[in-house]
């Protein structure tokens, strides 16, 4: 039992975790959380799928990662707890008993004598010392009157408290290491989405894209009302940096996008040796378009934003409309007599494959679609633990360092009809600031009649 508190006590072991956990830490900002594996794989290569086996990708959550919190959790606590017992002791019975040559060793010290008795001594003692707004408690030893004068005594727990604040932010990082959630929901204008697990709802009533001069994306604004019981509860416009808090739970604007599963396609046939021979048509993905003057019917099977060829097969570089196109078939009655790719930009590398001789050209001359909004909501019941935690630490820090407990004791013994008093004076910080206190209290009793 003495082994493990002692290991557990240890500030080489202290020393060792904060290092580790700020190794750790750096790494989960350099790289990105929560992401999806194509990413680490574009990203890191080969090297992706050890960083998600060891679990980088998701470090704050990782079960190595919450045993290192864990495990400072218990050094901070054992270590307080052994340390804390002498400090009471000190706090709330101190040492009266003193001896004379260990005052007058100290670095402040004086001595000297006056034509008082000792209740005499005492009573113009404690009138120069209540001025600093000490507290005395005196005892009596061998004939000698032993006075011990304190303030600012909490300053003996600073870094008890600092360590208490260490563990209530640890504590708040283990509860947001299990029960905390991240995640991003895509809703459209007008789109209600229930959050799982609450009461509420959240709905989206605007979308709004800013742009700079230069076309580049300056601010999204999501202007978001939360509906609880069918009753509005609360709207507001969020940006990036500005989320909407809820119950504990935030909404962040996190990105934009396009709806492209349910695009509004604008499509023209032409019949090459009749251009006047013409159909267009607005149409949804799946949908079929009769040209009833030609007898042919198209459909829009297959839709991709920013079209290329991947591995031999057709695929989307990204979800921005760089290179719309879609996959269209041509039919006869029950024949399919062509099919193939056409795309919005570049309508002259339409690759259409024909059972039969074609006399018809097909273009994509648009594409209607909603736009969706990116929105990041998230949920961490430790973050209060957190900001308590900081709280404490740094309440603790003012005390160890601005709040330093000083005393000063006295020796009186009563002589031929005389008081010879002895003080000395002991600061752990701030020894100038005591010095100077100390030399007016002594002047003070030195020139008292």
């Amino acid at each position: 039992m003495k082994f493990i508190i002692d290991f557990f006590k240890s500030l080489k072991l202290a020393i060792f975790l904060i290092i580790i956990i700020t190794l750790a830490s750096v790494l989960g900002t350099l790289i990105p959380q929560m992401r999806s594996p194509q990413e680490y794989a574009a990203h890191y290569g080969q090297l992706s799928e050890l960083l998600i086996r060891l679990e980088v990708t998701d470090l704050y959550h990782s079960w190595w990662f919450m045993s290192l919190l864990i495990l400072f959790s218990l050094n901070i606590v054992i270590c307080t707890l052994t340390r804390l017992s002498p400090k009471l002791r000190r706090a709330l019975r101190p040492n009266l008993e003193f001896e004379t040559s260990t005052l007058m060793a100290a670095k402040i010290n004086e001595s000297f004598t006056k034509n008082w008795d000792l209740e005499k001594s005492q009573a113009e003692l404690k009138k120069a010392i209540r001025v600093g707004h000490y507290r005395i408690k005196k005892t009596r030893k061998d004939g000698e009157v032993h006075l011990l004068a304190r303030k600012k005594i909490l300053g003996i727990f600073g870094s008890d408290i600092v360590h208490l604040g260490l563990l209530v932010i640890l504590i708040g990082g283990i509860i947001s290491g299990f029960s905390s959630f991240r995640t991003t929901i895509n809703i459209s204008e007008g789109e209600i989405v229930p959050i799982i697990g609450t009461d509420f709802k959240v709905q989206l009533d605007k979308f709004e894209t800013e742009y700079h001069p230069n076309g580049s994306v300056k601010d999204w604004k999501s202007t978001l009302t939360v509906i609880e019981d069918d009753t509005p509860r609360l709207t507001r416009t969020i940006e990036v940096n500005y989320p909407l808090t809820y119950k504990g739970y935030v909404f962040y604007q996190s990105s934009y996008g396009w709806d492209w599963q349910n695009p509004t396609l604008e499509i023209w046939a032409t019949k090459a040796s009749d251009p006047s021979s013409q159909k267009k048509a607005f149409a949804k993905l799946g949908e079929k378009v009769i040209w009833e003057e030609e007898n042919l019917e198209f459909i829009a099977l297959q839709f991709l934003p920013d079209f290329v060829i991947d591995g031999n097969k057709p695929g989307t570089r990204s979800l921005d409309p760089n290179n719309p196109a879609i996959f269209i078939q041509v039919n006869r009655g029950e024949d399919s007599i062509s099919a193939g790719w056409i795309f919005a930009k570049f309508p002259d590398f339409s690759q259409m494959h024909s059972e039969e001789e074609s006399d018809y050209k097909f273009e994509l001359k648009d594409i209607q679609t909603s736009q969706y909004s990116g929105i990041q909501m998230a949920k961490d019941p430790g973050v209060n633990y957190i900001w308590l935690g900081c709280t404490f630490l740094m309440i603790g820090l003012f005390m160890a360092f601005y709040w330093p407990t000083r005393d000063i004791r006295f020796i009186l013994k009563y002589i031929d009809g005389k008081t010879e008093i002895f003080s000395a004076g002991r600061s752990a910080k701030s020894q100038l600031a005591l010095e100077e206190e100390y030399t007016k209290i002594m002047t003070s009793l030195r020139s008292s009649k």
